[in-house]
């Protein structure tokens, strides 16, 4: 009965350490992990407004501060307006991407937490996985940079996925017989690979999941419109 005592009297110790370490540590991240919950990740940006981008509102991170999970994609509009060009591709296209993969949290340290639980999961703000980063890097200024950089360094996550949709729009043919536009089929590779976005420019239907990114992207586009063209 002694040795069980004290047994239950140890156990009752760790509890209260563990239970203090997960506050110490965990209490940064849990607003995160919340609005994780309740934001599906199929689901547009709930609100159709933004502030301008000279001056992001209380809570969203400015261009040149540290990240954090809370950010406008307007705010970044200067970045993509120098990469788009850069890579020839729209701007407007450019910060639709941005708006249609807002839908989660962008906070450095809880994407990385995230890819720990689940390694095939995509990084930074326009959400690239590995293998898209790694093939896209090949062929332009950014090789020396790493996939594991784009949580922290939201300029590099802009710069590639801007070179990524240039690569893509290099793949497309000339003449195309669907009904899709360029940019329509840009967003569709950016989501579901090159492969897909050529069947789609041959007159293929997307399914359930490439339409929802392609409704996003055109319920995006006046407001990526007005990002780009408001003054840094």
């Amino acid at each position: 009965m002694a040795d069980s005592g004290a047994r239950r009297r140890w156990l009752g110790v760790l509890v209260l350490v563990l239970a203090a370490w997960a506050l110490v540590r965990g209490g940064p991240m849990s607003k995160s992990a919340e609005v994780s919950r309740v934001t599906p990740p199929s689901a547009p940006p709930a609100s159709t407004t933004h502030a301008a981008p000279s001056a992001p509102a209380s809570g969203e991170s400015s261009p040149h501060a540290p990240p954090t999970g809370a950010y406008d994609p307007a705010a970044y509009a200067p970045q993509v307006r120098t990469h788009a060009a850069r890579a020839d591709i729209d701007p407007k296209l450019l910060m639709a991407v941005l708006y249609n993969e807002s839908y989660k949290p962008h906070d450095p340290e809880l994407e990385r937490a995230w890819q720990r639980y689940k390694p095939d999961a995509a990084f930074g703000i326009a959400n690239m996985h590995r293998a898209a980063f790694d093939e896209t890097k090949r062929r332009h200024d950014f090789a020396n940079r790493r996939w594991e950089e784009l949580p922290g360094d939201r300029d590099l996550a802009i710069e590639a996925a801007a070179w990524h949709l240039h690569d893509l729009a290099a793949q497309l043919p000339a003449h195309r017989p669907g009904t899709y536009t360029k940019n329509e089929l840009l967003a569709l590779g950016y989501n579901t690979g090159s492969g897909n976005m050529l069947a789609f420019a041959r007159g293929a239907h997307p399914g359930s999941q490439a339409q929802s990114y392609l409704d996003r992207l055109h319920a995006n586009w006046a407001k990526a419109g007005k990002a780009i063209s408001a003054q840094p």
